[in-house]
């Protein structure tokens, strides 16, 4: 119901402010709760405030800035890293798996499709790179988001000879659709650089000859 024309109330005697004040006073709260993210995610002097959970990571990113070139001129370094939302797929026997299960690692989180023909024609190189960078500290996580025919994806990896990475799946492609709703994926495939905080370092919208002396030297130069 709409609010009475009198400011006052009769039973009350108690004056209440005007549906235009109160819209008013809204804005000016909501204006001053940005402000106050903005202000803690600058700090004083509006300069940028580092997140405490990803401690190193814009130095980090800062030095991989100059390498974003040749084969991965398309990688776009985050300015700002910050912690990824936790990912949900599964392992290749079904078991469930996450982002978080390989802190302490640099990695590669790559989403790909066998309907998808960029991420099919990336996908030897992706099994290339982890055989050569693939160790303790580093990894490549291919997580295949097909929703139908589930047995192609391990057919299509069978087909092309792939012998270093493990399989992941998420048949829902919920994951996707949570990386899209961070703002990190838009299409197919999508590979992301995450530090062993979690924490994005940059964002690969395409494919990319990523076992490349180029690539090679950028995610070298991303390893813990």
């Amino acid at each position: 119901m709409s609010e009475p024309v009198s400011q006052r109330d009769p039973d009350r005697n108690v004056h209440r402010p005007s549906a235009n004040r109160r819209l008013v006073i809204t804005a000016g709260v909501i204006a001053a709760a940005v402000l106050a993210v903005l202000y803690a995610m600058k700090g004083p002097g509006g300069k940028e405030v580092e997140s405490a959970a990803c401690p190193g990571a814009r130095a980090r990113a800062a030095v991989l800035a100059p390498l974003a070139h040749g084969e991965v001129a398309a990688f776009s370094v985050s300015t700002q890293p910050r912690p990824l939302p936790e990912l949900n797929f599964a392992a290749a026997d079904g078991a469930p798996a996450r982002l978080s299960d390989f802190k302490g690692k640099t990695t590669l989180l790559n989403l790909w499709a066998t309907w998808c023909v960029p991420c099919r024609q990336e996908m030897p190189a992706l099994d290339r790179l982890q055989g050569k960078l693939g160790s303790r500290d580093f990894t490549v996580v291919a997580v295949n988001i097909d929703t139908a025919k589930l047995d192609r994806p391990k057919a299509f990896l069978n087909e092309i000879g792939v012998k270093n990475l493990s399989f992941y799946a998420d048949n829902t492609a919920d994951i996707f659709q949570t990386l899209k709703a961070d703002g990190k994926a838009l299409g197919l495939p999508t590979t992301i650089l995450v530090d062993e905080n979690g924490c994005d370092l940059g964002v690969m919208a395409g494919p990319a000859q990523w076992d490349s002396p180029d690539a090679l030297a950028l995610l070298s130069a991303a390893k813990s």
